[in-house]
């Protein structure tokens, strides 16, 4: 899960080089695949209303080397559409957007769901990199995939650690970024603003961070990956009923041999307890200004989300360019697009509006 903002009351990446390496390579994208930077056709406002769950898996599942990944992503749609990325969180996997990519297909875009480093079929291609959970490594995943897909801008879509990824993208490469779509607003967060204590209750949200700072937590995850994801379901969505076979689709994603030390790293990672890999410390340090995000933005927050979260007036101004807050009601938790498909696809759908 994730909450994060710049504010002392809440929680909370390549070297020089590194990020020059990036730049370079994403003016070559640029240049070559400029179509895709250009403003999209207009799109139908008048979604189908589905019910949640109509759908209960992707027609194509894909894998393609990024960075230091191979990554395995679903894909919906032509491939000549304007490109929406849809980026998952902790713990959960591309089925939170089981029942947005084919709403936005149908609506006229190529939709792309990469499972994250950890998840899923995507793996390391090597044994020696460090199973890095750090915020901005995640990042330069997703900038890696667009570039292997020969994608120069897109628009973004996240929630949970997803949303925390589509606002450092905005945020550090917003020539790649059209629009965004953040569920619970602004999550950039530093290590630095995870040092501040908190009041006890808002630290008592935080218990699983906290149990993950120990060997004893690592090990129970380890050992009872799915029964522990679903205790953060049911309590980050206190009013959703899902059911097993539901979550059983999204759990086999944590499978990954991988999954234990990416989900472990990013939570020290957060409190300082683990170190990051220096090829990052470039970017972190402008993450730690809490940079304002110009591209056009929707944030969204559901009216029963049990996860910690930041209030809306909170990050307002942290959205320099057309921004809107949403709040979706009936009981919306904290996995919105999986919970309110068609109110996450509208959001998309709206903000690519503001972008054109």
């Amino acid at each position: 899960m994730s909450a994060t903002s710049s504010s002392p009351t809440r929680r909370g990446f390549l070297g020089a080089s590194a990020a020059g390496a990036i730049s370079l390579a994403a003016t070559q994208v640029a240049a070559t695949y400029s179509a895709h930077a250009q403003p999209g056709k207009k799109k139908r406002a008048d979604l189908p209303r589905i019910r949640p769950g109509t759908n209960t898996s992707f027609a194509s599942l894909k894998e393609i080397e990024a960075g230091v990944l191979s990554v395995g992503y679903a894909e919906a749609g032509r491939a000549d559409d304007p490109v929406v990325f849809l980026l998952h969180g902790w713990p959960y996997d591309i089925h939170t957007y089981v029942d947005v990519a084919p709403l936005l297909a149908s609506a006229g875009y190529r939709v792309i769901v990469p499972y994250l480093r950890g998840y899923g079929t995507t793996r390391f291609l090597s044994s020696t990199t460090l199973r890095n959970g750090q915020p901005s490594a995640i990042a330069v995943d997703t900038i890696a995939l667009m570039d292997a897909l020969k994608i120069a801008r897109a628009t973004i879509g996240g929630c949970d650690w997803g949303a925390r990824t589509a606002n450092i993208m905005a945020a550090l490469w917003p020539e790649r970024c059209k629009a965004m779509v953040s569920v619970s607003g602004y999550l950039i967060g530093s290590q630095e603003a995870g040092k501040m204590p908190l009041p006890p209750k808002a630290e008592l949200e935080w218990w699983y961070q906290f149990y993950f700072a120990t060997e004893r937590g690592r090990a129970g995850y380890e050992r009872y990956r799915h029964e522990f994801s679903k205790l953060i379901w049911q309590l980050a969505s206190p009013k959703w009923a899902f059911d097993d076979a539901t979550f059983n689709r999204s759990a086999a994603a944590f499978d990954n041999p991988d999954h234990v030390a990416v989900v472990v790293h990013n939570y020290r990672w957060r409190l300082g307890l683990a170190e990051g890999e220096p090829k990052f410390d470039d970017l972190e340090k402008r993450l730690g200004q809490f940079p304002a995000i110009t591209v056009p933005t929707i944030t969204l927050e559901g009216d029963a989300n049990g996860a910690p979260h930041p209030e809306p007036s909170s990050y307002a101004k942290k959205f320099s360019g057309k921004y809107a807050h949403r709040t979706i009601t009936g009981g919306i938790g904290h996995n919105l697009p999986q919970e309110a498909p068609n109110a996450f696809a509208q959001a998309v759908i709206d903000v690519d509006g503001y972008a054109s």
